[in-house]
């Protein structure tokens, strides 16, 4: 059982957890796989000891910051320059978050809740084998008593998400607090971006046979009727046959806004139905789906959905691989340039007017540097010369839709250099976007702690907090 393993739990990395036993002897793991003797030795007691702080409704617990500590360890993480004092200001900062979205009724469902804690477990569970095992790491007497202490962790963790949110939805910079921002900049002190890579490519999409489509519409009314005409349970129903890795274990459950990134037609089917109602299967890039919605709050909707993908003939995805391999060749002859080839021939509509230049998820700019990109991403052209075109490859969707074929090249490579304000400016932007939004997230944490009740322990008054949690 590898140490590393337990990272996928948001349960320890913020010491969230509250304390339920007098004492806890932090041993968790005494096999041989276990955390490294010297993280978790009898040294590491954690002692219910009193109450370290209090903000509003939410109690801070001295094991709380002890666990926190221990937990830190048990991932692998560093916690040689970690302070008891910082660790405990953290603490608070997250519950200074989640007791005002409860204020602010910035509410979470206990279902989104439930979710969350159950997929984590699910995690867990096939990463180590089996859930006794889980239940020893944490101590825990039974699933129940770990479910339960999951749902309180997960659901402050989610208050605090949605207002950290809040307080920065609305933060935009313009271009000239950018120009500001950079120029304010000593020259000696200005940021140095990593090397770079600009990264085009033309994507052919396998598509399943008409009579194939028509089977998975076919499946899903039947599915529908079966649900209003008997009673059916759609949950049941998504988790017995739903293609959709991401809510399949939940019943097809997602909890969503007009703001959450799911793709436009699934939204607009969402939205359109009422309490109760069920949709008829309708098509999206990942495949065919019905929905239902249990509960509209505001602009909110709960909803379960299931999704099926029509199967994709072998003779159809090597027909895709054997098309590229064309375009490739003609793009090599000369009879096309690689952005004409990709306008001409590419089905990803995201990139083929753009010459096939993929854009950054986090910043939309055209570069990615080298020691941030993704894993997948970078396996893919490392071993690529400046021009060269690779052959066909296969990529799956690891959200579960059909899996595509495409061929890449690198279009320009840029060396380490120090910040330029014409050639950065997508990253000077988020770099003073980011700032803009600390400065925002600090004024806004000045006010509440002068307005909320805050009780700090006689024995942490002598922290030196980043924030005025003792009101002096």
């Amino acid at each position: 059982m590898k140490t590393k393993i337990f990272t996928i739990l948001f349960l320890s990395l913020l010491g969230i957890g509250q304390a339920q036993e007098t004492e806890t002897d932090n041993d968790m793991m005494a096999d041989d796989s276990s955390v490294k003797a010297d993280t978790l030795t009898k040294s590491n007691r954690v002692k219910l000891d009193g109450i370290a702080a209090v903000i509003g409704d939410y109690v801070i617990l001295d094991s709380d910051i002890e666990k926190t500590l221990i937990d830190l360890r048990s991932q692998g993480a560093s916690t040689e320059d970690i302070t008891h004092c910082q660790l405990l200001g953290k603490l608070m900062e997250d519950r200074l978050y989640a007791h005002q979205a409860v204020q602010d009724s910035l509410l979470v469902s206990d279902d989104q809740v439930n979710s969350t804690s159950d997929r984590q477990i699910q995690q867990l569970v096939s990463q180590v084998g089996s859930i006794e095992k889980v239940l020893k790491f944490y101590k825990k007497p039974d699933l129940e008593s770990f479910r339960t202490e999951l749902f309180e962790i997960n659901k402050l963790r989610m208050l605090s998400e949605k207002m950290q949110s809040k307080i920065v939805e609305k933060i935009e910079v313009t271009p000239e607090e950018v120009r500001q921002f950079f120029f304010h900049i000593p020259e000696d002190e200005r940021p140095v971006f990593g090397a770079e890579l600009e990264i085009s490519q033309i994507v052919k999409q396998p598509a399943p046979s008409e009579e194939e489509k028509q089977k998975v519409i076919d499946r899903l009314k039947t599915i529908k009727q079966d649900v209003e005409e008997n009673d059916a349970s759609f949950n049941v129903k998504a988790i017995l046959y739903s293609q959709d890795p991401g809510s399949k274990s939940k019943g097809g459950f997602y909890s969503m806004t007009r703001q959450t990134p799911f793709v436009k037609e699934f939204k607009d089917v969402a939205f359109s139905l009422r309490e109760g109602e069920i949709s008829d299967p309708f098509e999206t890039t990942f495949g065919y789906h019905i929905i239902k919605v249990e509960k509209i709050r505001g602009q909110e909707v709960d909803l379960r959905h299931i999704l099926l993908i029509p199967e994709i003939s072998d003779s159809a995805m090597q027909a895709a691989a054997t098309e590229l391999d064309t375009i490739r060749q003609q793009v090599m002859d000369g009879k096309y340039t690689f952005a004409e080839a990709a306008l001409n021939f590419s089905d990803e509509k995201e990139t083929k007017f753009d010459g096939g230049l993929l854009r950054n998820p986090v910043n939309f700019d055209s570069k990615f540097e080298l020691t941030k990109m993704d894993p997948s991403l970078y396996n893919q052209v490392r071993n690529l010369k400046d021009g060269e075109i690779s052959r066909p490859l296969r990529e799956d969707d690891p959200r579960g839709g059909p899996p595509k074929f495409k061929i890449m090249q690198i279009t320009n490579r840029y060396d380490e250099h120090e910040a330029d304000f014409a050639r950065d400016y997508l990253k000077i932007q988020e770099l003073a976007l980011r700032e803009k939004q600390y400065k925002a997230v600090k004024k806004w944490m000045d006010e509440k702690i002068e307005d909320v009740y805050i009780q700090v322990d006689r024995e942490n008054k002598d922290c030196d907090f980043a924030n005025n949690w003792v009101k002096n």
